[in-house]
């Protein structure tokens, strides 16, 4: 009631993905997710439109490194 619950930490498979931006040529449209190493697939986690959201992105999942734009 007084106290607000604190977010977890989201997490993903550090050993098989990494983190990336993925960026349209056209129309400048960003997605930010993980890319399989591997297989080059990507999984889409959250639109991105400015860089107070990825830095949110960053946050939630514990990303220290910077995050690679990929198009």
């Amino acid at each position: 009631m007084f106290f607000k619950k604190k977010p977890e930490k989201l997490t993903y498979d550090k050993d098989n993905k990494k983190p990336v931006i993925r960026a349209s040529i056209c129309n400048g449209e960003m997605v930010a997710g993980f890319q399989d190493i591997h297989t080059g697939a990507f999984e889409e986690v959250m639109l991105v439109r400015s860089d107070a959201e990825i830095a949110d992105f960053m946050h939630q999942y514990g990303i220290t490194e910077k995050v690679e734009k990929i198009y």
